[in-house]
């Protein structure tokens, strides 16, 4: 099983939060659809609070360290 591009764009959402709780993310109705798909899919997953971004949910901030790590892991030289 590999990544396919919505689950690209997915993680790729997921590591644009904030590292705080304190803060959320907006995505616009104006931003490319492909992000608000993911973000639509982040919401239904249960790993963001609002369908247009708002904050993580525990199991998304679980889910977005994990994403930085594999970052880490993959590109240490």
């Amino acid at each position: 099983m590999g990544f396919d591009q919505a689950l690209m764009h997915e993680l790729n959402l997921l590591l644009k939060f904030p590292d705080t709780s304190m803060e959320g993310l907006k995505i616009h109705n104006s931003a490319d659809a492909t992000i608000i798909e993911a973000a639509q899919r982040l919401f239904d997953k249960g790993l963001i609070t609002q369908k247009d971004g708002g904050y993580l949910t525990d199991l998304g901030r679980e889910a977005a360290e994990c994403g930085t790590q594999l970052i880490s892991f993959v590109s240490a030289s």
